[in-house]
């Protein structure tokens, strides 16, 4: 049987797939998205039941077509965002197949293009785009062996409480994930123990508007691209339960004991570093600037906001994090569980081409790689904050569509 030939394969069916669609189907270019699962695969089958979107509905979706069920300052659910983007892919007729997996991808020798190799056949392919997305593979840290004792699920694995066993859990991270899930635990009784490392927190809602209005307004959201290093800073915002600020003093008023980064583990104990104190007070500054930050943005435009003054009070710390837990010895403790909200590395072992660095890690400018022909999309700070988002993949795709369309011409003439 011949190959397949298609001008830009797109390798994953979810935000980034279908917005690179979108786009190369506006730039007549043909194409192909193929995805291994189902379109939006990971919002299916890899967050706990309970999740909901941490952005409201008229923010967190794509130009082109808003949520139908839910009112636009509504959080979507998982399950309302996967049937979002399957209604997506059917309103762009997105070129797409299921249950189709990459293997490998390599450059064709002495000739424009890539030789594709799939679970279904080889696809000869002038353009690639990897959009799988940041979440490809869930981070434990080896800090504690597997047969140590307690139960280790990494955060994508977590469905709801009834699925650990009877006892104490401890959620490691403190994103949006890791104190949403450590406050679920704690609501259904759960004794918790949360370990907060660094991290931004800015407020769910301040003076009417919510942060991400905030954040785009103030111009945040098209910060660019950080330090090496610095790609990954930890954000602790949460829209359950109709969306509230994250608050640690409120937490450990809830009953949860906050500890500090999780450091290592020797003969049943597990440590914690000295730096509570510092990360919550990081996070406190991290969010009064913003709130400063926005009352001056109302001054100076005159905006007709109602103040807001009691969101600048915190209160006092409370005892866990005055006088900090070292350590924890965990079967005295009864830790049946340990949770690690610890995020997730790439894995680019398909793509075999020069578009990584020494780490694996996608070497590339605003998704445009070092290696020609092949483009990124869907990283965080691809291009800027919001690129990992779902409003700011679309924005990116467009950029990369344009590039290869740029390319495809010159390659034809």
């Amino acid at each position: 049987m011949p190959n397949q030939e298609v001008e830009v394969l797109v390798v994953g069916g979810g935000q980034s797939g279908l917005a690179m669609s979108e786009h190369l189907s506006d730039c007549g270019l043909p194409h192909l998205v193929l995805e291994r699962d189902r379109i939006a695969e990971r919002w299916r089958s890899e967050r706990w039941d309970s999740l909901v979107a941490n952005g409201p509905a008229w923010h967190d979706r794509f130009p082109g077509l808003e949520f139908g069920d839910i009112g636009p300052d509504d959080f979507a659910s998982k399950d309302q965002i996967a049937e979002y983007f399957e209604a997506y892919a059917e309103k762009i007729a997105a070129p797409i197949r299921t249950g189709v997996e990459v293997t490998s991808v390599r450059r064709k020798s002495g000739q424009h293009g890539f030789r594709v190799e799939t679970s279904e056949g080889t696809i000869d392919a002038r353009f690639v785009v990897a959009a799988t997305g940041p979440f490809q593979r869930p981070v434990i840290p080896p800090i504690i062996p597997a047969d140590a004792g307690p139960e280790q699920l990494h955060s994508s694995s977590y469905r709801n409480p009834e699925q650990l066993p009877e006892g104490a859990v401890l959620v490691v991270g403190a994103g949006s994930s890791g104190v949403q899930i450590a406050e679920e635990l704690r609501r259904s009784g759960r004794s918790v123990y949360l370990s907060v490392g660094p991290h931004d927190r800015p407020p769910r809602r301040y003076r009417g508007r919510d942060f991400v209005w905030w954040l785009g307004v103030l111009g945040k959201w098209d910060a660019e691209t950080p330090p090496r290093g610095a790609e990954h800073v930890t954000i602790a915002v949460s829209g359950a339960r109709g969306g509230h600020t994250v608050d640690f003093r409120a937490l450990a008023d809830l009953g949860i004991n906050l500890v500090g980064l999780t450091s290592s583990f020797d003969n049943g104990t597990i440590r914690f570093a000295p730096d509570l104190g510092t990360n919550i007070a990081n996070g406190d500054a991290n969010y009064l600037s913003l709130l400063q930050e926005a009352d001056a943005y109302v001054e100076r435009y005159g905006l007709d906001l109602p103040e807001e003054p009691e969101a600048h009070e915190l209160g006092p710390d409370p005892e866990c994090v005055t006088d900090p837990m070292l350590e924890l010895d965990l079967a005295a403790a009864g830790v049946t569980s340990i949770v690690w909200a610890t995020g997730y590395a790439v894995d680019y072992g398909w793509l075999q081409v020069d578009a990584l660095d020494e780490q694996g890690r996608p070497a590339h400018r605003r998704g445009i790689s070092t290696e020609p022909g092949v483009y990124f999309l869907g990283l965080p700070w691809l291009a800027r904050r919001g690129s990992s988002f779902i409003w700011g993949v679309w924005h990116d795709a467009k950029f990369v569509a344009d590039h290869i369309a740029i390319q495809s011409t010159y390659q034809r003439h």
